[in-house]
């Protein structure tokens, strides 16, 4: 908001998310805090509240939504928010080819992907999903350690794991809806 006479201003071009949603720049976050600063900023910037407004106001108050929003589910999300942090310290995501994974976790990630596609009752498929998830949570607390001991290329190689897990809860939420 200008302070003189406090009309909605544009947003910045390229945003800090964690400053923008006053969060250290961390890959441990309080989703508490996360939530409350969200719900803060949509508050004060929702389009509803520019209705009245003149249309550059409106537009800008979209534009402040929109971004609010994108920052929130980009930190909230652990693999997409160590994606975030890569991308600020400037070191590139893994690729899809880089894969110097290990022959164990592809087997892995295979037998999961057989699973998943011979699943045929819920029993299958709710017991795929409690191993995704903890796997899921097992890397988040290895890259959470990689952050915090600074070894960015650690952290790159675990969130491409992550990103095949990503993948496969995406594959099991499609198979539970039923067509």
């Amino acid at each position: 908001f200008c302070p003189g006479c406090q009309a909605l201003q544009p947003p910045a071009p390229r945003p800090d998310l964690f400053r923008l949603m006053d969060c250290d720049r961390s890959f441990r976050i309080d989703p508490g805090q996360l939530q409350r600063r969200f719900r803060s900023l949509q508050r004060a910037v929702h389009p509803d509240r520019f209705g009245q407004r003149p249309p550059k106001e409106q537009y800008y108050s979209e534009q402040h939504s929109s971004l609010i929003n994108k920052a929130y589910q980009t930190l909230l999300n652990p693999l997409s928010r160590g994606l975030y942090l890569l991308e600020l310290s400037g070191v590139e995501p893994a690729k899809e080819t880089d894969c110097d994974a290990d022959s164990a976790f592809l087997m892995e990630i295979m037998e999961i992907n057989e699973k998943l596609a011979e699943s045929k009752n819920k029993d299958n498929l709710a017991e795929v999903e409690t191993s995704i998830k903890v796997k899921q949570e097992e890397l988040t607390r290895e890259v959470t350690a990689a952050f915090e001991r600074d070894d960015l290329q650690e952290a790159k190689k675990l969130l491409g794991k992550m990103k095949y897990f990503a993948n496969l809860e995406d594959k099991l939420k499609a198979k539970k809806i039923p067509s």
